[in-house]
């Protein structure tokens, strides 16, 4: 192999001045100009040649856009690639650079097949393998912190030897840090299918320790070394909450960089025009998941029929390395063949390009998929919504603790603003309006009044003056029934404090979806009605995920997916963001 190297680059130099077209044939191999320059990731690109069918028009930015032919791709955000400048100097020397460099990757390739390619040897982009070893650096700091912390509270700033055996508890210290990394590390918790997604990524760093402190503490057990249970206790639960928190903190770092674009998976969307709108439209809509799509392939219904074909293959590797793509993303695999998404498989890099399949399915939690290979058929089980009497005994529990818990914390808070309502106007200061319940029952909703004294009177008028006259969502703008103290109670949802008594009374829950008047109910369909399958909440995902600013349409499929994916942890999860929301609540609170 080396010797045909050879032989190519001394047939290149005597040609060195006699293509003026800058197109070298050598032994039967006709090699085009490539860039000379190394990719970061260590190949050599092609120049990227416009196709006599494809039309750049210019864009209201810098970025032009390609009209591609049916079935090829097509993306908003092509672009050009400049060219080097040692290519522009040398450029046969160019070529020859980057006929080494491409041929050492195998993409010399005979027109009847899909390049091949070889492993690499460090998997991951770079911006994952950068956040990898800043989690290493962070659960580092963090064991370490909280294993000599516990020795040294625990323990006192003098060195103590473990009863009946030689050993210091500075050596302990040592062994149990660098054990409980290990445990991390072999758990996966840092594995780039795992990081920015918490609930994955916290249940790996629980399991980790656990299993890890309870093989020690066997340990112990069986071999009767006489080992502090202060220490050992007390650096396990202490270190586990600190690394649960330090992730969480690198998790909201990661998500504030992807919404500026940055430490994102670039992916091209393969499949029909319809299925890629789709699939475009929810990765743009969340894009703290980290996808950003940068290209799509689209096939029309004539290269579906006729199936993955060596020329498409060409397209999807060319449209790669043009964008410098990570990953393809399969929006329409129910109209590909198996086989056809086996091929698109193989013409990826291994290790820096991945394959994706997009199921025909949203609002799914994690917890509710299993994948199970069954036959050579990667079988996706999906779990129906279950309300077992289980959970519904521990929601009721958590929402009488925690109501009870509220008020009597709160009460100060209650007190003044009460005293604050009956200062602003005549009229009661607890404001009680009919709102639909769980299973359709109605209940007395509890408010603090925010508005004038007979406002609801008017609702109706104001509405058709705003164009809102049989619309779902009863919201008025700039509502002149507020009254100032109501609209700063408003702002930061403190008239919805005396909602904590109706919980503890039962007729509502501290999360779930908001409680809504029959007007409102009677424009559900079968789907909206789900809602009321569990008890309406106080705060719920539609609140802390946009408040006033979201469309009805968007309101109920949070509700929707609250109420067939809910769990405790979730619940726990919205509390904590609805306190955030309170606290700087932002230009949609209102």
């Amino acid at each position: 192999m080396l010797e045909r190297i050879i032989d190519l680059r001394r047939s290149a130099d005597e040609a060195l001045v006699k293509d003026p077209q800058n197109r070298v044939s050598v032994q039967g191999i006709s090699v085009d100009i490539l860039r000379g320059a190394a990719r970061p990731r260590g190949f050599a690109r092609p120049v990227m040649l416009v196709p006599r069918h494809q039309r750049l028009h210019p864009a209201s930015s810098s970025i032009g856009r390609v009209e591609s032919a049916p079935g090829e791709w097509h993306s908003s955000e092509a672009r050009r690639i400049p060219p080097d400048p040692a290519a522009v100097a040398f450029p046969a020397l160019a070529t020859v650079s980057g006929a080494f460099m491409n041929f050492a990757a195998s993409t010399l390739t005979s027109p009847s097949s899909a390049p091949l390619t070889l492993p690499r040897s460090a998997p991951g982009t770079p911006w994952e393998r950068r956040y990898a070893r800043l989690l290493v650096l962070v659960d580092t700091v963090v064991v370490l912190a909280a294993v000599f912390g516990a020795q040294l509270l625990w323990l006192g700033p003098h060195p103590i030897e473990v009863s009946a055996l030689p050993v210091s508890y500075t050596a302990v210290s040592v062994l149990l840090s660098a054990a409980w990394l290990v445990a991390l590390a072999l758990s996966g918790s840092r594995h780039r299918r795992v990081i920015g997604h918490g609930i994955a990524e916290h249940r790996l760093i629980i399991g980790a320790s656990l299993q890890l402190f309870g093989l020690i503490a066997i340990g112990v057990y069986l071999g009767g070394v006489d080992l502090s249970r202060g220490y050992f206790l007390l650096s396990l639960p202490v270190g586990t909450a600190v690394l649960l928190g330090m992730r969480t903190a690198c998790r909201s770092w990661l998500v504030r960089r992807r919404r500026h674009g940055a430490m994102t998976t670039r992916v091209v969307l393969v499949g029909g025009q319809q299925e890629n709108s789709r699939v475009a439209a929810e990765l743009r809509r969340r894009p703290e998941v980290g996808f950003v799509v940068v290209g799509v392939h689209a096939l029309s219904d004539d290269a579906l029929r006729s199936g993955w074909d060596g020329h498409q293959a060409r397209l999807l590797r060319e449209r790669l390395e043009d964008l410098d793509a990570d990953s393809v993303l399969i929006t329409g695999s129910a109209h590909l063949e198996p086989q056809d998404i086996r091929r698109i498989g193989w013409g990826l890099e291994p290790g820096r390009e991945h394959l994706i399949v997009a199921l025909n399915l949203v609002d799914v939690a994690g917890p509710r998929i299993h994948t199970r290979p069954v036959a050579g058929l990667p079988l996706v089980h999906i779990e129906t919504p279950q309300y077992s009497a289980a959970q519904r005994v521990l929601k009721r529990a958590f929402d009488i603790v925690g109501s009870a818990t509220l008020i009597l914390l709160l009460s100060p808070v209650l007190l003044t603003v009460a005293a604050l309502v009956r200062m602003s106007g005549p009229g009661r200061i607890l404001f009680h309006q009919q709102r639909v319940g769980q299973g359709g029952a109605h209940f007395g909703m509890l408010k603090f009044r925010s508005m004038v004294d007979g406002a609801d009177a008017r609702l109706r008028e104001l509405l058709v003056e705003q164009g809102r006259d049989g619309t779902p969502l009863f919201k008025v703008e700039n509502d002149p029934r507020v009254t100032p103290i109501g609209r700063w109670l408003r702002k930061y949802s403190l008239d919805e404090l005396p909602q904590l008594f109706n919980v503890l009374r039962g007729h509502m829950s501290l999360v779930g979806p908001r409680p809504q008047r029959d007007a409102e109910v009677a424009f559900y369909d079968d789907d909206a009605r789900r809602r009321l399958i569990v008890r309406p909440g106080m705060s719920g995902l539609w609140q802390v995920s946009g408040r006033s600013a979201l469309a009805w349409d968007d309101a109920i499929r949070l509700d929707l997916f609250y109420v067939e994916n809910w769990s405790l942890v979730g619940d726990i999860v919205i509390l904590a963001r609805t306190l955030k929301a309170v606290v700087a609540p932002g230009a949609t609170a209102h």
